[in-house]
């Protein structure tokens, strides 16, 4: 269901390191309180790189949703702990890396509702399929956690 961004060709990789700026980093508590900031955050980075109003409306949907995720099912609602948006710009790509510390996501276990199952939630995983180009799992570099990291394509700005 998730694509797998991992990269084992080091090369590539360091090819990569070398042609993508980081635009934003931002670390906030895992409570939906701080949802406001993380969407004003991603709306005026996509603005500052040209996107129009539609793709931005997309781009800011689907980082909260992946977001609200995190808050609820990683941390369970349980104010615990920490994410860490970092916002990269890269080839033509804004790239949105989230990571905490909760408990590993079950990649086999994700998936979105039916769609014609209507009742509120759990239409998340659906959004950030629809919106963006690439999403998936990266490695944790400490072992811990998980990283999203979710790709949009944009005009060159």
């Amino acid at each position: 269901m998730f694509k797998d961004l991992m990269c084992e060709d080091s090369a590539r990789e360091c090819a990569v390191a070398n042609q993508t700026k980081k635009l934003a980093e931002m670390r906030f508590q895992a409570c939906p309180e701080q949802l406001q900031e993380v969407r004003r955050l991603v709306r005026a980075i996509s603005e500052k790189k040209g996107c129009d109003a539609d793709l931005i409306d997309g781009i800011v949907l689907a980082v909260d949703e992946a977001s609200a995720n995190v808050i609820k099912h990683g941390y369970e609602m349980k104010n615990a702990g920490d994410i860490i948006l970092e916002i990269f710009y890269s080839r033509g790509e804004l790239v949105f890396r989230l990571t905490d510390y909760a408990k590993p996501v079950d990649l086999k276990g994700l998936q979105s509702r039916k769609l014609d199952d209507i009742r509120p939630g759990g239409l998340g995983i659906h959004l950030i399929r629809a919106i963006m180009d690439e999403y998936g799992y990266l490695k944790s570099p400490r072992g811990v956690g998980n990283v999203l990291e979710m790709r949009k394509k944009i005009a060159e700005n």
